[in-house]
C-alpha cells in the first residue's frame, strides 16, 4: 500500500527490510529543555495484512532540520541510524518515512518477529544543522487489531459502498492484548479517507467510481489501534 511519496532506507536488519503511509500523527511532543529541540513526531508501529499474513514495522518521523539521527529499542541497542551528507549535511531533514519488509508469518515465526522489536519505549536521538541534540520518543507495543471483514455493494449509476465489521480483538495466534480501534481507513485506488472509530461503512463519491477502468477493482480497510499499529484487509469489486 503506497500513499505518499517517501523516502525507503534500508538499516534495520537486512531480512527485515523493504520498501503506505498512513496518515496517522500522534500530538506534538512536548519541547525538550535546555535548547534542546524536538521531534513533532516519533512514531514506530506494526503494519499487519490479514489478507496476505505478512507483518512489518513502519517508522515515520517529524521535525526541524536535522542532520543525524538514531533510533534505539528500549534496551538502548541502536536499530536504526541514518546520516546526511553532501547538501543534507549543510540543509538538514525534516520528515522521514520507512517500513521494514512485512514477512509472510507462514515462513517467519510470529514470536521470532515480535522478539526483534519488543513492546516499550524507542528513544528518537539526534542532531540538527546548527548543531543541538534533538529527541523524541514512540511507545510500541503488541496490540495488533484483527484484519475487519469487509464487503463491497454496488448499485446503480456507479453506487459504492464498503462496509466493515467492528474489530475488538487480536488476529488468532497474536499476543493477548485489549484493542481499542481509534479510526477506520478505506483506499480505493487514489481515494483515501479515515474515519472514527464507530464507523462500520463509506460510500465513495460516484464520480470517482466512474473513472475507474473496467474490470476488478482492489480496495482495503484498515483498522487503526489506538497505540497506532494497523491492520488492513484487502477486498474486491468490479467496475
Amino acid at each position: 500500500m503506497k500513499q505518499h511519496q517517501f523516502l525507503l532506507l534500508r538499516a534495520l536488519p537486512a531480512a527485515l527490510l523493504a520498501g503506505a503511509v498512513l496518515v496517522f500523527t500522534t500530538g506534538a511532543n512536548p519541547a525538550a529543555p535546555g535548547g534542546e529541540a524536538q521531534l513533532s513526531i516519533s512514531r514506530i508501529y506494526w503494519e499487519y495484512n490479514a489478507s496476505a499474513n505478512d507483518l512489518g514495522v513502519h517508522v515515520t518521523l517529524d521535525g526541524e532540520n536535522w542532520k543525524r539521527l538514531k533510533i534505539l529499542k528500549p534496551d538502548k541497542s541502536k536499530i536504526f541510524e541514518v546520516k546526511g551528507s553532501g547538501p543534507y549535511h549543510d540543509l538538514g531533514m525534516t520528515e522521514l518515512f520507512f517500513e521494514g519488509a512485512e514477512p509472510n508469518l507462514d515462513d517467519f515465526p510470529l514470536a521470532d518477529l515480535l522478539a526483534l522489536f519488543p513492546e516499550g519505549v524507542y528513544d528518537f536521538e539526534g542532531l540538527t544543522v546548527d548543531g543541538r541534540d534533538i529527541e523524541g520518543e514512540g511507545t510500541f507495543t503488541h496490540a495488533i487489531p484483527a484484519g475487519p471483514r469487509v464487503r463491497a455493494q454496488q448499485g446503480a449509476n456507479d453506487f459504492l459502498r464498503i462496509s466493515w465489521s467492528e474489530v475488538t480483538s487480536p488476529p488468532a495466534g497474536f499476543p493477548s492484548r485489549p484493542i481499542v480501534i481509534s479510526g477506520y481507513q478505506v483506499i480505493v485506488g487514489k481515494f483515501q479517507v479515515t474515519l472514527p472509530g464507530s464507523a462500520r461503512s463509506v460510500t465513495v463519491s460516484p464520480e470517482f467510481v466512474a473513472s475507474l477502468a473496467p474490470g476488478e477493482q482492489p480496495f482495503e480497510v484498515l483498522a487503526i489501534e489506538v497505540g497506532g499499529n494497523q491492520t488492513l484487509t484487502e477486498g474486491v469489486f468490479v467496475r
